[in-house]
């Protein structure tokens, strides 16, 4: 269906890849992947046609529809969410403009009537062959699966966050069924449930799927081919993402093997030369195997994934009782987010906070690192307590005109510039990397930033608000690798279900009616509830 063909394609200097071959067939679920800046969202580009390759050929049908969802939703005001929502179902769309036109034509009974008629009968024949009657109940259902309340539905979709934005945008893409989707992290700004809910979407699909996905699980459960593409090379695998990682450890093995059985070998044959250099006796042999090795053809040095390590200094013991939550009332107007919510969170507990959209995960947090108070009741932190507080809006709170150095420094003002480095460099910016100006960074680069300002502090409490949002499975992979050491008390909100297993200790689910604890991991959670999720069904 979409055929790349020997494509070459490089910006400068930099290759991205070479002569990469790969097909997307109908209906495939095909999961993307590659280190940042390998090429991913070129390849994108290039299906789109919004760039040509240097070399080889990207070939699809011409009648083919590809709906592509980008990070940059663009600028999206002026009309209801669904409305916004149907406008982007394509041909169904334009027919229904066109029908309401057509409508009004015939409202006016011009001389034109009878044209307008006959047009208005193959407009609406067509239009009831797409399912153009269904569309907004369709668009309704899709929306409600994303996360998106009655109530913002009929509202102006100019309103809404960013984040909530780029869920119009994704519902848009989604509606218009194209036979193949192009999404590039559309887990970014979603919650559990409509991660769940868009998992299912997709593996109903009867279309092709091409994506991008940090979220493990999703990736498989969904993908059934995974593109990897590296250093230049492009390689497909059959498989989860899981099967994945399993055959390229396999082959990295492999290949190390093969590299390391040549050095040996081309370091004897060179000790032989060495040796026997001087001694005419031996001269016919020397040349015999100089010529010899420079006919062998050398393996490169395998590609070796760098593995970030994050380490978090020892932070000083807290007293016992972390957080005493005492009969907390918190409400928006008249939607009550918390009613005498009691809790106590004990030196070394992991507690993660799970609860449909509304349920007051965030403001629970916000409320217990000082941030809003509560309408009633009272929280107080324990004896010895060091906060660290990593939420999404602190991201936007870096100096955008800084570098990531200035800005790691501003914040330790009395550490030497080598610690400041070796801070730096633990969460990814190394070299060059430690002068790119902070407007120019991606959102996971930001999110290393502001972690790595919690890591200097060393608290002894963290409360964290979707601390894996924007991060890469590599950096998520160190983060949670340093958390698992970490030896303070954590709160967390987090839609991420591999993160979830192995950190939650105990599950606190807001939501309708009382709040509910599982004093369990959430592996245990999910089989005691039989959803991973509030609200959602296995």
């Amino acid at each position: 269906m979409i055929s790349f063909n020997n494509v070459t394609k490089q910006y400068g200097a930099q290759v991205l890849f070479v002569d990469a071959s790969f097909q997307l067939n109908p209906g495939e679920k095909v999961g993307l992947v590659g280190p940042n800046g390998s090429g991913k969202t070129t390849v994108f580009r290039l299906v789109m046609g919004e760039e040509g390759s240097d070399d080889g050929s990207v070939q699809k049908p011409r009648r083919l529809t590809v709906g592509y969802f980008r990070q940059d939703v663009g600028e999206m005001r002026g009309r209801s969410v669904l409305a916004e929502t149907v406008a982007g179902a394509g041909e169904v769309a334009d027919l229904g403009a066109e029908l309401n036109r057509l409508e009004a034509r015939m409202a006016e009974a011009g001389d034109d009537l009878e044209r307008a008629v006959e047009r208005f009968g193959e407009v609406q024949a067509r239009f009831q062959e797409l399912g153009g009657y269904e569309i907004e109940a369709r668009a309704q259902s899709i929306l409600a699966g994303l996360g998106l309340r009655l109530g913002q539905v009929q509202d102006d979709v100019g309103k809404l966050s960013g984040g909530w934005k780029m869920r119009v945008a994704l519902a848009r893409i989604l509606l218009a069924r194209p036979d193949v989707l192009l999404l590039d992290e559309p887990t970014n700004y979603l919650d559990i449930e409509s991660i769940l809910w868009l998992e299912s979407f997709l593996r109903d699909y009867p279309g092709a799927v091409l994506m991008t996905c940090h979220d493990r699980d999703v990736m498989n459960r969904v993908a059934r081919k995974i593109i990897e593409i590296d250093g230049g090379q492009v390689r497909s695998y059959t498989g989860d993402f899981d099967f994945y990682e399993r055959a390229r450890a396999l082959e990295a093995a492999q290949r190390e093997a093969e590299y390391q059985r040549q050095q040996a070998m081309l370091a004897r044959e060179m000790r032989f030369v060495e040796r026997f250099k001087a001694q005419v006796a031996k001269a016919p042999q020397v040349q015999s195997r100089l010529k010899r090795l420079e006919k062998i053809e050398r393996i490169e040095p395998p590609r070796r994934i760098v593995e970030r390590h994050f380490d978090f200094r020892k932070a000083p013991r807290s007293g016992d009782d972390v957080v005493k939550i005492e009969a907390v009332r918190k409400a928006w107007g008249e939607h009550v987010v918390h009613d005498g919510l009691s809790l106590l969170v004990r030196r070394g507990e992991r507690w993660a906070v799970m609860g449909e959209n509304g349920a007051g995960k965030t403001t629970l947090l916000k409320m217990i690192v000082g941030a809003l108070p509560p309408d009633s009741g009272q929280i107080t932190l324990g004896a010895g307590v060091t906060l660290g507080y990593f939420a999404q809006h602190q991201m936007e709170q870096l100096d955008a005109g800084s570098t990531v150095l200035e800005e790691l420094d501003r914040h330790a003002r009395t550490a030497p510039i080598g610690v400041i480095k070796n801070l730096a460099a633990a969460f990814g910016f190394s070299g060059d990397d430690v002068d790119k100006p902070v407007r120019v960074l991606s959102g996971g680069e930001r999110a290393r930033v502001a972690l790595a300002k919690i890591l200097y502090d060393a608290p002894n409490l963290l409360v964290l608000d979707e601390p894996t949002n924007h991060l890469d499975m590599t950096t998520k992979r160190a983060l949670v690798r340093a958390l698992e050491t970490h030896e303070g008390t954590m709160v967390f909100v987090s839609h991420d279900r591999a993160f979830l297993r192995v950190l939650a200790g105990r599950v606190l689910e807001l939501g309708a009616g009382a709040p509910r604890v599982y004093p369990g991991r959430y592996d245990e959670y999910v089989a005691a509830t039989g959803r991973e999720a509030p609200g959602m069904r296995r």
